[in-house]
């Protein structure tokens, strides 16, 4: 599933890898290295002009960690639907829902990946 990417993007996404937020953090040190049921994610994703917080392309699955700029975003909105008219499921979580209790976010993950299909 490789794209062209262009330059500016690449590096915008691993701009925003290094700049990440402390949600992010925290997800990222539950989700690499193949941690959750040995599915790979990649995180900071550049594709279809959006830059995706996390990525498992092996079941389909993005998640998003928003922060309070995200609330009630139509951008969002439209992003998503492009996304699962490509087949791709999209789970969100809050930044606070992130820190405050990651192992029922992992689970929801989880829950997600198993029920691909």
């Amino acid at each position: 599933m490789r794209q062209r990417v262009a330059s500016s993007r690449r590096g915008f996404a691993r701009s925003m890898r290094a700049d990440a937020t402390k949600a992010e953090n925290i997800l990222w040190q539950a989700l690499r290295n193949r941690q959750l049921d040995g599915l790979k994610f990649k995180r900071q994703v550049p594709l279809d002009g959006y830059i995706l917080d996390f990525a498992c392309f092996e079941v389909k699955l993005i998640v998003e960690v928003d922060g309070s700029q995200h609330a009630d975003s139509q951008g969002d909105a439209v992003r998503d639907r492009h996304f699962q008219g490509q087949g791709f499921r999209v789970l969100r979580f809050w930044n606070d829902e992130v820190e405050k209790n990651i192992d029922a976010v992992c689970l929801a993950i989880l829950q997600m990946a198993n029920a691909r299909g």
